[in-house]
């Protein structure tokens, strides 16, 4: 794995100070649709720090994690109880019961498609997937596709509407965010957009979808992150999953509020100037 510095580890208070960034970095783009792992790619690297990795980036998820918990978690209880019951009963037919159907059917592609790269993809560190140029064009286009749904769509559909095909559409779309780049948040929302969900219930459907995502992806480079020499030990990595958590709760109160008034233009803008300014910064540092 590729480190916060090219030569030696960091003293705890510098990196302690460089997770609290990275913290708020990913607390702020994590559920904004403009792509955490693009963010946390560039923006240490503007500062000179180096690409933290796959692992230490996956571990500060879990702030994000810990913060979509929080916030739905009422959400969350009423999803496992009428799960739990529709499984004794086999009877699938409430809204909550089929949310729950649709997380978890809408969960197995980026499952799986996460499995097979840690298993017969060692080196995704250095995929070229994860170049500025990569990174750039991919939020170009998926800029472009999230302004394309957020013309078509209908915009009619609400949470109660679920049904498990809409957690096998929104889950495939999912898988997209194993490319740095695609935004889980904007890939997951750009296609309930085009499946005609309201703007705002598309983002819960989005939030609630990526929380098993998000937690297993954590979870998996746990050990490799806290035993990474650069990262300067578990006090680092525990800052950075803390300010992760704060900033993500905001995000997300702040987003659902957004979402009901006004659309998706302004990220979509966002998403284009940032994809163009990385290519050209990378054009620049190869010339």
């Amino acid at each position: 794995m590729t480190t916060l510095t090219p030569t030696e580890s960091l003293g705890v208070l510098e990196a302690c100070w460089r997770f609290l960034v990275l913290g708020v970095v990913q607390g702020l783009t994590e559920f904004l649709p403009i792509s955490s792992t693009a963010h946390l790619k560039v923006v240490p690297v503007l500062l000179g720090w180096g690409d933290p990795g796959v692992a230490v980036t996956a571990v500060i998820q879990l702030g994000s994690i810990a913060a979509v918990i929080g916030f739905f978690r009422e959400d969350l209880r009423q999803v496992i109880k009428a799960s739990w019951q529709a499984w004794l009963s086999q009877r699938w037919d409430t809204p909550e019961a089929r949310l729950g159907q649709a997380i978890l059917w809408g969960t197995l592609p980026i499952l799986v498609a996460g499995l097979g790269i840690k298993v017969f993809v060692s080196d995704f560190d250095q995929s070229p997937l994860r170049s500025l140029t990569s990174i750039g064009i991919v939020s170009i286009v998926m800029g472009l596709l999230l302004g394309l749904a957020e013309r078509c769509g209908s915009r009619r559909r609400v949470l109660s509407d679920v049904v498990v095909r809409d957690g096998w559409l929104v889950g495939l779309a999912q898988t997209l965010a194993l490319i740095p780049g695609v935004s889980r948040s904007g890939s997951t929302l750009t296609a309930a957009l085009f499946d005609g969900w309201k703007r705002s219930e598309a983002a819960r459907f989005s939030f609630l979808l990526g929380i098993p995502a998000i937690s297993l992806a954590g979870l998996v480079e746990l050990k490799d992150a806290f035993s990474e020499p650069a990262a300067g030990g578990a006090l680092p990595l525990l800052v950075g999953i803390g300010s992760s958590a704060v900033v993500s709760w905001l995000a997300i109160a702040w987003l659902l509020r957004f979402l009901q008034n006004h659309s998706t233009w302004w990220f979509v803008g966002y998403r284009v100037f940032f994809g163009l300014g990385v290519i050209l910064w990378a054009a620049r540092s190869v010339a």
